[in-house]
């Protein structure tokens, strides 16, 4: 396995990517030979039933022993083969979480001590491996707290990937942790778990407001959202540090309306993203005006598309009219304003 890994991380680095690969360490299945060996190393009342959940019962990290062998199973593949990315997986929620090797004194603890070794064992790679890019997961294991943030710098924050859903999730999860925290992807269409159907360029404008992924099968699309692709990710890589690192500002809430508007602002205010979406759509749209925020009142502004100039001032008290042209459902605009000097 570590040669024919090595072989494709190799292949992989020579046509200039980066090479990542998918680990989900605090779970086990009742077929692996580590569960056959040690039944005690899972969470459980013993002699009582566990919750077995998309095949998987959960490991008990508050014991030592369970740390310190999956950070050996671990580096046995890390020290041989060149990875760039790790995708920390947790696909399911904590149940009968109750430890067999806890003494009575501790018995309660068990679900903190479990967390506190999922650090150690992350302060041992991070620390071993500091070149890795760690990305943590909240989609089944809620998995999304400030101290793993100190060794995954970024997390996928659902696997609910429609971008209609997502506008209610990165809007939320942007309340309490920064864009650059909150990875964000391009899906499929029709989505996967909805089956709702929305356009490449309104995915785009959803995910390319957090860190921008793909998650598709790219030789499944067609020529124009190939193109489509080929366009967004250009604009991401020009916008990516303004977007990350940038001030985020919450114009209008996709918990109270049909239209949604968020923007992020650079630090010297020179410069300016606004995105804007509209949910339903309608025969005769009403007129819509965004105002935004942040921006310098006594800087004039370029929105490039247009080339048409506004006041910082005005764009913020009398906003920037933003009703859509198109009519159909799930629509997006992206506005990019810089300063006239």
């Amino acid at each position: 396995l570590d040669r024919f890994l090595a072989d494709i991380s190799k292949r992989t680095h020579d046509k200039g990517m980066r090479f990542g690969l998918w680990f989900e360490p605090e779970n086990i299945s009742a077929d692996f030979e580590l569960y056959r060996a040690h039944p005690d190393w899972v969470l459980g009342v013993p002699d009582r039933g566990r919750t077995l959940s998309r095949n998987e019962y959960v490991l008990d990290f508050s014991q030592p022993d369970v740390v310190d062998n999956i950070f050996e199973q671990m580096t046995a593949v890390l020290d041989k083969v060149p990875i760039d990315y790790i995708k920390w997986d947790m696909n399911r929620n904590l149940t009968e979480v109750y430890s067999p090797h806890s003494d009575s004194a501790h018995e309660g603890e068990t679900s903190h001590r479990f967390v506190l070794g999922v650090y150690d064992l992350m302060e041992r790679l991070t620390k071993r491996y500091p070149q890795i890019l760690f990305e943590g997961y909240s989609g089944g294991g809620g998995r999304f707290d400030a101290g793993l943030m100190y060794y995954m710098p970024q997390s996928w924050p659902s696997d609910n990937n429609d971008p209609i859903e997502r506008l209610k999730i990165q809007y939320g999860t942007s309340l309490v942790y920064p864009i650059s925290a909150i990875t964000a992807h391009v899906g499929t269409s029709p989505d996967e778990l909805l089956g709702r159907s929305t356009s490449m360029k309104m995915r785009g404008a959803v995910a390319m407001s957090g860190t921008l992924g793909y998650e598709l099968d790219a030789a499944q699309l067609s020529d124009a959202d190939k193109q489509a692709v080929i366009r967004q990710v250009a604009f991401y890589k020009q916008h990516r540090e303004l977007v990350q690192y940038g001030t985020f500002y919450r114009l209008e809430s996709p918990f109270e309306s049909n239209t949604v508007a968020w923007m992020f602002v650079s630090p010297d205010q020179k410069e300016a993203l606004l995105f804007t979406f509209v949910i339903l759509g309608a025969v005769q749209p009403e007129p819509h005006i965004t105002k935004l925020a942040g921006l310098d009142p006594q800087q004039t502004y370029v929105e490039t598309d247009t080339n048409k100039m506004y006041g910082g001032d005005e764009l913020m008290q009398l906003g920037l009219y933003t009703t859509p042209v198109q009519t159909s459902d799930f629509t997006a605009q992206v506005h990019y304003f810089k300063d006239k000097d």
